[in-house]
C-alpha cells in the first residue's frame, strides 16, 4: 500500500502546483509541501526543481514517479479484487488502440468469452496517450498499442508486426501506378487526429523523408477509422493505414493500394503494462491466451 505522502506527491506530479495540489486534495498547501519534504528526507534525494515559477521532476523524482505510479495502480487492482462478491468470476480491464480494438480484438473477444463465460470485460478503445494515463492511473490493467511510446518506462513484449500502407479509391488514378512519395503530395491526405498511432506512424515516416503532414497540399482528419475509408473510397483523398483495417475493402476492390516506390513499413502492435508491476506474471498469461486467440493478423 502507498504511504498517503506519496499519494500527495502523484497529484502534486500531474497537477504540477501546490496550490492547486493542495485544493485538490482537500488540504492546506503548507500539509503539500511537509509531504513532500518528508519524502526527500526519507529518499535522501530532491524531487522537484523549481524555476521561474515552473515545476519539474528531478531525475530521482522521475524515477519516483515511476514507482509509485506502479505501486498505485497495483493497490487499486487488489482492491478492485478484494472488492468482487464472486470469486469464482473473472475480471478484466484493458485498452486498446483503434486499429487494434477495431480490426484485431473481435475474433480474439469471441474465444475469450467462449472459453470464459462467466468473464467480465472492459475494453476502452482510445488513442495512445490517452491509454497510457489510463494505465497509469489503474483504470486498466494493460494496453495492445499501434505505434511507437517510451518503451523504457514500461514493460512490453511484442504482439504482431503488421504492414502499413497507402490507399486510394478504386477509381484513383493513382490505382495500379507506380509513384513517388512526393508525387502524392498534390492529393488530399486524410487522416486520424494528433495522439493516434496511425498518426505517430505516418508522420515519422514522413520525417524520414524530410516532410511533413503540412508537405501535403490538403489535408482533412477524421477521428474514426471508418469514416476515413468511406471518404477515400469516394474519391476525396488518399490515407495511410495498417493492411489489417482495409483487408477487405483491397479484397472487394472498394479501395486500391497505392504503389510507392520503395516504400515498404512494417510496424509493432505491442502489449503494454506498467514496469516492475507485481501483476508481470498475470499479465503475460493474457498475453500468451490472447495471442493463442488469433493475435497475428494473417
Amino acid at each position: 500500500m502507498l504511504d498517503f505522502r506519496h499519494e500527495t506527491f502523484l497529484a502534486l506530479c500531474r497537477i504540477k502546483n501546490y496550490t492547486k495540489t493542495a485544493e485538490f486534495l482537500h488540504m492546506t498547501q503548507p500539509a503539500v509541501t511537509q509531504h513532500i519534504k518528508f519524502l526527500e528526507n526519507y529518499y535522501n534525494v530532491k524531487l522537484f526543481n523549481y524555476e521561474r515559477k515552473n515545476l519539474s521532476l528531478t531525475r530521482e523524482g522521475e524515477l519516483l514517479y515511476d514507482y509509485a505510479t506502479t505501486m498505485s495502480a497495483d493497490n487499486k487492482r487488489i482492491k478492485d479484487i478484494l472488492a468482487e462478491k464472486d470469486t469464482e468470476s473473472i475480471s478484466l480491464s484493458f485498452g486498446t488502440t483503434l486499429t487494434v480494438g477495431e480490426y484485431v480484438m473481435p475474433g480474439i473477444l469471441e474465444n475469450m468469452l467462449e472459453k470464459y463465460p462467466g468473464i467480465r470485460i472492459t475494453m476502452s478503445v482510445n488513442n495512445t496517450k490517452v491509454l497510457l494515463e489510463k494505465l497509469k492511473s489503474g483504470e486498466i490493467n494493460f494496453v495492445i498499442l499501434e505505434g511507437s511510446f517510451e518503451k523504457t518506462k514500461y514493460d512490453s513484449v511484442l504482439f504482431s508486426k503488421e504492414e502499413f500502407i497507402a490507399v486510394c479509391s478504386p477509381d484513383s488514378e493513382l490505382k495500379n501506378k507506380q509513384v513517388t512519395l512526393k508525387e502524392i503530395l498534390e492529393e488530399r491526405i486524410i487522416l486520424r487526429e494528433n495522439g493516434s498511432g496511425t498518426r505517430d506512424i505516418f508522420e515519422h515516416i514522413l520525417y524520414r523523408h524530410n516532410l511533413s503532414i503540412e508537405s501535403f497540399k490538403r489535408k482533412c482528419e477524421a477521428g474514426n477509422i471508418s469514416v476515413i475509408k468511406e471518404l477515400v473510397k469516394k474519391n476525396f483523398g488518399i490515407t495511410f493505414l495498417y493492411k489489417a483495417a482495409v483487408k477487405k475493402e483491397l479484397a472487394e476492390n472498394q479501395l486500391g493500394r497505392i504503389d510507392i516506390a520503395g516504400f515498404s513499413e512494417k510496424y509493432e502492435f505491442n502489449f503494454v503494462f506498467l514496469k516492475d508491476s507485481i501483476y508481470k506474471k498475470d499479465y503475460l498469461e493474457w498475453y500468451n491466451l490472447m495471442k493463442s486467440f488469433g493475435g497475428k493478423i494473417k
